[in-house]
């Protein structure tokens, strides 16, 4: 049996990811903070998906979700979806507490997660997936913060990749660049609708959270001998960050 657990299951790519990986044919262990959209999505889906409310800036609430993840037999996938931006305020005048939000659940949670199931994807011969960014690789003004801890998730990715080494298990990083989801810019920009719009505006086609899912299903889907180090995936209209075509 296939059985993945995916992070920030509640909405956007995390969302888009369950429902993929259901499609293809897995059990999925779908961990957000809220729960009344994970049991919406496990209505949708049917048995396939197990809800699970956790906050995996929490070591207690994440332990409890491990333990009910564990109980329910073995684990071959862990997707870390979890993720988001918190302002876009220069270094000089950036706010810490956003900076420690932003390493929490960016970094944090994701080396959380990873580190307790790491003995349950080293028996089943399993993956580590993270979705990180596009952030993670290249820096931008205002952006210090989230690409900070985007660069340090991706580096995480990539020393767990050469410890692995003759383990039976995978690990994968994924860098999307722009990606138009519901939630993404409205929660960097504290919900200001007209900041995250202009985000978008005029860029024709921005990739959308179905187009991430897809591309960790195929590299879930490869052979157990074929790791899938890296992914840059892009929206056409985009060569990097400050390189944006708009109409």
């Amino acid at each position: 049996m296939k059985r993945a657990v995916v992070t920030g299951a509640s909405s956007g790519i995390g969302a888009a990811t369950v429902r993929s990986l259901v499609a293809d044919g897995w059990q999925v262990a779908a961990l957000a903070r809220r729960a009344e959209r994970l049991d919406a999505l496990a209505q949708e889906l049917g048995d396939a998906v197990e809800p699970i409310a956790a906050d995996i800036t929490d070591e207690t609430s994440t332990q409890a979700a491990v333990d009910t993840i564990l109980a329910g037999g073995p684990v071959t996938a862990l997707v870390n979806c979890a993720g988001g931006a918190i302002g876009k305020d220069p270094v000089a005048t950036a706010s810490i507490d956003d900076w420690r939000a932003m390493y929490e659940l960016n970094v944090l949670g994701t080396l959380r997660m990873t580190q307790k199931l790491l003995p349950a994807l080293k028996e089943s011969g399993g993956t580590v997936l993270v979705i990180s960014s596009t952030a993670g690789i290249e820096p931008y003004e205002g952006g210090a913060g989230y690409c900070a801890s985007k660069f340090a998730e991706r580096v995480m990715a990539r020393v767990l990749r050469l410890e692995m080494i003759g383990e039976p298990i995978r690990v994968v990083d994924i860098s999307p660049g722009m990606v138009h989801t519901d939630e993404f810019s409205m929660h960097r920009f504290h919900g200001d609708a007209v900041k995250a719009a202009a985000v978008y505006a005029g860029v024709p086609d921005p990739l959308k959270a179905e187009d991430i899912a897809e591309c960790v299903r195929w590299a879930l889907d490869q052979p157990d001998t074929v790791d899938i180090d890296s992914i840059v995936v892009r929206p056409r209209a985009e060569g990097s960050y400050t390189k944006v075509y708009r109409k």
